[in-house]
């Protein structure tokens, strides 16, 4: 399969310097051109916080590192934690570059969507691989939109200069065709100039490479999350990949598990099947 470029990928002529983008890129997806990136940034995406994740970050976050995903998602606040750790194998970092309250259990009064202060100065100086921001489109809420949409045009002209970048969250909650709609979420998002983008994986994932195909040249990375067993998980993504998927963002709770973290990983870049993949974890 080929890799999903951001930019020509070819070899640079001896001497030429390569894009700082395009380093932090290549450490971001293996060699493959596929990535798993385990979210714990639930606080300032508003969502539901895992049981697992809420026990103890250092705790979650050294066991990721001793899983050994291609990246961890994680907040300003909770960068740290991960960098901290000693030796160049532990994940790559993707900071969360946004806060909201779209993602809440409870129905707020008013939805909100706004950039962490230098988010991306932040990141460069975290080492991080990407920054990540939400574009969401929520019934009757055309202002959270606009403030998403706002928020992404900011962060690409922040991104440029500093080579680091930019992945989008694509997420639509308004009714209406979901399929539809989150095709053209996906177009403005690439159309703002997202490197790379996140979309979640609900409905039916029979239909996900219309989200691919309109991302054009970007990876996207299927986002997956709520409460699931192994064996679910492990059967979406395994057809997440079919559909040309260049891998995903688990924000479920059970990839804490050093053991469904590396389950995924196979599944992800050795095109190993769900059902393999269930044996190797019953072993």
């Amino acid at each position: 399969m080929p890799i999903p470029c951001i930019l020509d990928r070819a070899s640079p002529p001896h001497g030429r310097r390569v894009p700082a983008v395009l380093a932090r890129y290549n450490r971001l997806f293996a060699s493959d051109g596929h990535c798993v990136d385990v979210a714990v940034d639930h606080g300032l995406a508003g969502a539901v916080v895992p049981a697992a994740a809420s026990e103890s970050v250092r705790k979650v976050i050294g066991a990721l590192v001793d899983a050994g995903p291609d990246a961890v998602q994680l907040s300003p606040g909770q960068a740290p934690l991960l960098q901290l750790h000693p030796g160049p194998d532990k994940p790559a970092l993707v900071m969360r570059a946004d806060v909201t309250n779209a993602h809440s259990a409870r129905a707020p009064g008013f939805l909100y969507s706004e950039l962490v202060d230098d988010a991306v100065g932040r990141a460069v100086r975290m080492d991080a691989a990407c920054v990540v921001a939400d574009l969401i489109r929520a019934p009757d809420e055309p202002r959270l939109e606009q403030a998403c949409l706002r928020n992404v045009s900011r962060l690409k002209a922040d991104c440029e200069p500093a080579g680091m970048p930019l992945m989008v969250a694509s997420l639509v909650t308004a009714p209406g065709n979901a399929l539809e709609d989150t095709a053209r979420l996906v177009r403005q998002a690439v159309e703002l100039g997202a490197d790379i983008v996140a979309v979640a994986a609900t409905g039916d994932v029979g239909e996900y490479r219309r989200v691919v195909e309109m991302a054009s040249d970007r990876p996207v990375l299927a986002r997956v999350e709520g409460p699931q067993s192994e064996e679910e998980l492990l059967r979406r993504v395994e057809e997440l990949m079919r559909q040309g998927a260049a891998g995903i963002v688990d924000a479920s709770d059970l990839t804490k598990s050093a053991a469904t973290t590396q389950a995924l990983m196979a599944v992800v870049h050795a095109g190993m099947t769900a059902d393999d993949a269930l044996l190797a974890l019953d072993a």
